[in-house]
């Protein structure tokens, strides 16, 4: 067996440009007055809000960005990303050191530290729960328990090919019988107390990636998911630096420090030349994690009671600024000179997301791949004006989405241009005349090519956002005389109905939660319909070459085969990409140490709440 170095650099991270004070600070804000160091005794508690509800926090059970925001910090994967590091570099969480890769990247060890605990729980018995190789073996399996209906089981599936896995769980499908965690598989040993050893059944070479991954893959204690059963989404255990206290769902969450958690303390890697990097690390080296004593998320989903609470000092945070607002809080870029007098602090970068028009490839209406479903849904991309959207919806906190490949990652081409960027109402139209799709009565509104009524129905959520992006798509769709009905709902009502397919279209964003580019073209990918791939897309052509790209190490020919992947999703548009976000962060004096991740969602732990900090 070969060591691999694998805490190697993962070329990802020109894509951030932090902006405001951090970037030229120096270890103590400039400018601003410290108060008496008995000020500083007060509780720490990081209060933001989230803009949409979380849905679950087992790990095994959630896909949203928001309930993946909070699992990390309460799970633990074997690795994670240095916060500070940029290009992105992964180091052991749980792990006592780097994998040891095979040659052929087929088998990956994993050697876990010693001395690591469970938070404290009546499913323990009184008594203290170490961490060993066997949780990990067990929390890979529970992916693969049909009775947990993960949505992330394909892409553990696909991206981790682990021997046996596959026929563990059909033996539960075809036996109608519980899962067998018992039962050993070749593809998660534990080697003894603290080794684990992956065997999977084709190279992976960016397996790393994927154990690197808390918020879905951190280790879950058997005994806490048997004593909970199905309430486990509402009893999360595990052994980070947060324990959940309280949880109003859909409205309000608080997580208290973990007064279990092991020393560990704040260190990372940032570039030499990186000043706001090298300014936190010179804060915050060697104090011991997590920083702060509670979180509490609010849900807000409303952009103006959101923006009023971090104005009314309500809120220590806010994330993605409401773009209605950005002008009054960064213009030009930069903080506004009432805010930054109060030690406010803005961040911004690209992110690494992209919101797309989903179609139901399953539908009647919409779906298919036959030439005439291929256009209509080639001509509702090209009708919708993602440039007026950008403008007047996000003021210009956007790009256009040329591919479902997002900015940062490995794949993502600035110079690549496709059908998903135009905008062109008079070849929507040709398009729909072409394929059938004419109005026949003269009413205003085309038809299908049989004479049937043509209806488009798209979910959406009830907030202004939706609202103004709804009313501006229902103008473009009618200008080429098609009809639209709204169906409105919570966004987890929506996601329920779009894993089981039940709807017509829908727009929604996703984000990459590692530097590969991959895991954007899982949508496409047949074998993860009802997982990620929500629109029920299946081409064997793709499946072909998505299957070929797992298995290349980076270079030109897995390159090429990105070009190839973009060419074929742009041809069947089972998703129009939309826009790729450009979001602002921005948080108070006292919140300290704050800096955007990029392909994780763990960092509540390394930031501060010093409230011996006030503005000038």
């Amino acid at each position: 067996m070969k060591r691999r170095d694998a805490a190697a650099l993962i070329g990802a991270g020109a894509l951030v440009a932090n902006t405001g004070a951090w970037a030229q600070a120096a270890p103590a804000p400039s400018g601003q007055k410290v108060r008496p160091a008995q000020a500083a005794q007060h509780l720490k508690v990081l209060r933001y809000a989230f803009r949409v509800a979380e849905t679950s926090f087992d790990p095994a059970q959630v896909n949203d960005i928001y309930s993946r925001t909070v699992t990390p910090h309460i799970f633990e994967g074997l690795y994670s990303y240095d916060h500070l590091a940029r290009p992105v570099k992964i180091k052991p969480l749980t792990a006592d050191g780097m994998p040891e890769a095979s040659d052929d990247f087929r088998t990956w060890t994993v050697r876990i530290r010693a001395g690591i605990f469970f938070q404290e729980d009546p499913a323990f018995k009184g008594q203290p729960r170490e961490l060993t190789a066997a949780d990990y073996v067990y929390s890979f399996k529970r992916f693969a328990d049909p009775a947990l209906k993960s949505p992330t089981w394909t892409g553990l599936d696909q991206q981790g090919g682990l021997l046996g896995l596959v026929e563990l769980r059909e033996a539960a499908l075809k036996g109608k019988k519980p899962f067998d965690y018992d039962r050993p598989i070749d593809g998660l040993q534990a080697l003894d107390r603290y080794t684990i050893r992956f065997r999977l059944q084709a190279p992976r070479p960016r397996f790393l990636q994927l154990i690197a991954t808390s918020d879905l893959y951190g280790a879950v204690a058997r005994e806490v998911a048997e004593a909970y059963g199905a309430n486990i989404g509402a009893h999360p255990v595990g052994t980070g630096p947060f324990k959940l206290v309280q949880w109003r769902r859909s409205s309000f969450i608080a997580l208290d420090r973990n007064p279990a958690y092991r020393e560990r303390f704040y260190d990372a890697e940032p570039a030499a030349d990186d000043a706001e990097g090298q300014a936190l690390l010179a804060r915050f080296k060697g104090r011991r994690l997590p920083l702060v004593d509670r979180v509490e998320i609010s849900v807000i989903e409303e952009d103006q009671p959101r923006w009023l609470s971090f104005l009314q000092g309500q809120h220590d945070f806010i994330e993605q600024m409401p773009a209605e607002f950005i002008d009054v809080a960064m213009p030009n870029g930069r903080v506004a000179p009432n805010l930054a007098k109060q030690g406010v602090h803005g961040f911004r970068i690209v992110r690494p997301d992209v919101f797309m028009m989903l179609f139901n490839m399953a539908h009647p209406v919409v779906g298919g791949t036959t030439p005439e479903r291929v256009a209509l849904r080639r001509a509702i991309g090209l009708a919708l004006d993602v440039p007026r959207e950008i403008a007047r919806v996000w003021r210009g906190q956007a790009i256009p989405a040329q591919s479902p490949i997002v900015p940062g990652t490995l794949g993502y081409d600035t110079g690549f241009k496709s059908e998903m960027g135009d905008y062109d109402p008079a070849r929507a139209k040709a398009l729909l005349d072409l394929y059938g799709y004419t109005d026949r009565d003269g009413d205003g509104w085309r038809e299908l090519p049989d004479g049937q009524p043509l209806l488009l129905e798209i979910n959406t959520q009830p907030d202004n956002q939706s609202r103004a992006l709804d009313d501006l798509r229902a103008k473009n769709l009618a200008a080429v005389g098609l009809r639209v009905r709204y169906k409105p709902a919570k966004w987890p009502e929506n996601l329920k109905s779009a894993r089981s397919g039940a709807y017509m279209m829908w727009r929604v964003g996703g984000s990459a939660a590692a530097p590969d580019g991959q895991p954007a073209l899982a949508r496409y990918h047949g074998a993860q319909i009802g997982g990620q791939n929500m629109a029920r897309f299946a081409l064997p052509a793709f499946d072909a070459l998505f299957n070929r790209m797992e298995l290349l190490p980076d270079g030109p020919e897995r390159t090429a085969l990105f070009d190839e992947a973009k060419r074929l999703a742009v041809a069947y548009m089972p998703y129009k990409t939309l826009v790729h976000r450009i979001v602002t962060d921005l948080a108070q004096a006292q919140c300290i140490g704050y800096r955007r991740p990029l392909f994780w969602q763990d960092w509540w732990h390394m930031v501060d709440i010093d409230h011996s900090v006030v503005p000038r």
